[in-house]
This record gives C-alpha cells, sequence and structure tokens, in this order.
C-alpha cells in the first residue's frame, strides 16, 4: 500500500472554480473519508486522484511517485463507483477475473487471486451465480472484489452504497470496516452521509464549496469543530444553534443572553469579541438533560426510538431546538420542556462562523 498527497489541487471548469488549493497528507493504511453536501466538490477531488479528472493546477503524489501526468491504469489505484457495472452474463468468479484477464494473468495466479477476494468478501459460494441471483449488498461486494484482485496500491470509493436501502446499508459499513482492517489498505471513500463517515474514517476531510473546512478524527471534528458548518454537518441530530448577544466579557469568559431569554457565562476565549456582538450558541442535542432553571423549549413532535426519545421544538417563538434524550423521558407534546446544559460543553461561532476556543473541553476519544 502507499501514502497519497495532494498538493495544491485546483479544479476549474471554464469559469467556474469547483476547488481551491486542497492539500492533504494522507498516511499509508489510513481509511480516509471526503464528506460533504452535494455539490461540494468531494467526487470531482476523488476522479482527479483516480485519473478521471485532470487538475487544473497542483500534483498528486502515491507512494513517493508524482503521478500527477500518469493515466489512470499507471496510477496503482482501483475506484468502485456508485452504480455496480457488472456483467450481467458473466458469473461472479469472471465478474471479479475480468481485470485479471485483460492483464492476460497466467491462469494459476487469477484463481488464487479470485478465490482469496471472495473469501474475504463471503461469496465463496456465490462464485458461479449471475448477478441478478445476487442481493444488493453481494452485488456491491462482488464490486468491491474486482478491485482487490488488483491488488491497488491505493482503494478509491465513490459513495458505494448510496442505492443500498437503510438496513443493508448499515451492515455494509460494517462489512466496509472489516475489510480495510483484513487488507490493511489505503482507502479514499466519498459520501455525502456524515454517519458513514463517523464510523468508518481514521480521518475525515469535511468539503465546503470546494474548500477543506477542517481534516481530523471523527471525534476531533465532533468536540474541536473549527466551524459552524462543521459542527452542524458532523452528529446526529444536528447541532442546535441559538442566536445570541454577548452582555459581558471577562477574563471566566463570555456572558450570553440567549434568545428565549436565557443567560449563560460560557468558558471560551473573549479576545476577538466584544460586548454587544452577535453570536451563535451550539448545543449538541445529546448534551442536554431535563432539569428546572434551563432552556424554555415549546415541544412539537417527539420520536420515541425505544432507547432514546428525540424531542422537536422552538425556543424563542422560532428557532428550532433538539433534544435526543433517555427513551423513557416523560414528555408531553404541545407540552413546555425545561432543559438543562452544562456552559463547558457549549460552543459559540461569532458573525464570521469560526468557533471560539472553548478554555476547557471534553477529552477526546480515540
Amino acid at each position: 500500500m502507499a501514502t497519497l498527497s495532494l498538493n495544491a489541487i485546483n479544479k476549474s471548469f471554464g469559469a467556474a472554480k469547483v476547488l481551491h488549493d486542497i492539500s492533504l497528507a494522507i498516511e499509508d493504511k489510513e481509511f480516509i473519508v471526503f464528506v460533504g453536501p452535494s455539490g461540494c466538490g468531494k467526487s470531482t477531488l476523488l476522479r482527479i486522484i483516480a485519473g478521471l479528472e485532470e487538475a487544473t493546477a497542483g500534483s498528486i503524489v502515491i507512494g513517493g511517485e508524482d503521478v500527477s501526468a500518469a493515466p489512470p491504469v499507471e496510477r496503482g489505484i482501483s475506484m468502485v463507483f456508485q452504480s455496480y457495472a457488472l456483467y450481467p452474463h458473466l458469473t461472479v468468479y469472471e465478474n471479479i477475473a475480468f481485470p485479471l484477464r485483460v492483464q492476460k494473468l497466467e491462469k494459476a495466479d487469477l484463481d488464487a487471486r479470485v478465490q482469496r477476494a471472495a473469501s474475504i468478501l463471503q461469496l465463496t459460494d456465490k462464485l458461479q451465480l449471475k448477478p441478478r441471483q445476487l442481493s444488493g449488498g453481494q452485488r456491491q461486494r462482488v464490486a468491491i472484489g474486482r478491485s482487490i484482485v488488483r491488488n491497488p496500491k491505493v482503494f478509491l470509493f465513490d459513495e458505494p452504497l448510496s442505492n443500498l436501502d437503510a438496513a443493508l446499508r448499515g451492515d455494509m459499513r460494517v462489512e466496509l470496516s472489516q475489510l480495510h482492517r483484513d487488507l490493511d489498505a489505503t482507502m479514499v471513500y466519498v459520501t455525502h452521509d456524515q454517519v458513514e463517515a463517523m464510523t468508518m474514517a481514521d480521518r475525515i476531510v469535511v468539503l465546503n464549496g470546494g474548500h477543506v473546512e477542517q481534516f481530523g478524527t471523527p471525534m476531533e471534528l465532533y468536540h474541536h469543530p473549527k466551524t459552524k458548518f462543521v459542527a452542524s454537518f458532523i452528529g446526529q441530530p444536528n447541532m442546535n444553534l441559538i442566536p445570541a448577544t454577548v452582555v459581558g466579557v471577562d477574563a471566566s469568559g463570555i456572558k450570553v443572553d440567549m434568545k428565549g431569554g436565557h443567560q449563560m457565562v460560557l468558558p471560551v476565549e473573549a479576545a476577538t469579541v466584544n460586548v454587544g456582538d452577535q453570536v451563535e450558541v451550539g448545543i449538541r442535542p445529546e448534551h442536554v438533560q431535563i432539569g428546572n432553571g434551563g432552556l424554555n423549549i415549546a415541544v412539537n413532535v417527539l420520536e420515541r426510538l425505544g432507547g432514546a426519545t428525540i424531542a422537536y421544538g422552538t425556543i424563542g417563538g422560532d428557532t428550532r431546538f433538539c433534544a435526543s434524550l433517555s427513551g423513557d423521558a416523560v414528555i408531553t407534546e404541545g407540552a413546555p420542556l425545561m432543559l438543562q446544559v452544562a456552559p463547558e460543553a457549549c460552543h459559540v461561532f461569532d458573525a464570521s462562523g469560526d468557533v471560539l476556543r472553548r478554555k476547557s473541553a471534553p477529552a477526546l476519544v480515540a
């Protein structure tokens, strides 16, 4: 396997610039996920790595070799697409073996590679079946097997689970994570689903409008988002963002008057804010608990999920708020709900969307 370096990658389509000076250093055997909303540039960046798109500027280095001008076949990569792209008239065995037959590999070596890939992907008993006889998850595994047999330096995945139903996506997330451990491979994975990113990645690249908003481990992004965009994109349910006015600044942090009338002293670095500034207070739904003297929420909708209850409502009349509480929480739709949150669990974002660094924060979990 190999390291992967992206150096000042830019991409323009005519006058439209879609990638802006992207530089990333991906270590050998890492599982990296590119995540972001539709149109953020994540698939374009993956296609540039694969050689299917040409960068307007910048270089790509795989395993210490500059491959910026190399065709896809010479880059040592293998790509799994959203579409399975299987040959319907060929068996599973022949679909997996196809790229090796193109390379005119010796029969014994070809068979050994196909059998190994089938064993890893639990397809050994399916090798003589046709794609139409397989489930969606099994077809995706065949597509992945076709990549494994090539022994690439880097695996690339372009939203491979988006065609599967929710339950099967969950199963395939586990299978792909296990596959990464079994192959000990360098993998780059594109998705718009932050749950996939959080559960599978060693490190996550959050893209927004062709820019890298943040690059770090899942728990770094969860506990220490650098911007409002990252904070609201990472975490499920999404972070609550409550408008507030700074009414005091001292060595302990800032005092804010939040929409809905609640005041809090938040332990953040206050060098860049002044009394009267408008900020937003970020509160994760799972960081609140029922208690008096806190935020006053008007509950509109309840979702009873068994182990958890998700309460949706508003604060201050029109600002949406979501709380993730225990499954047996005593709450009634249409009734007010008082919630408490620890000041040190809150995030504060200035008018430009940048986070104010907290004086104390939860320790990271590996």
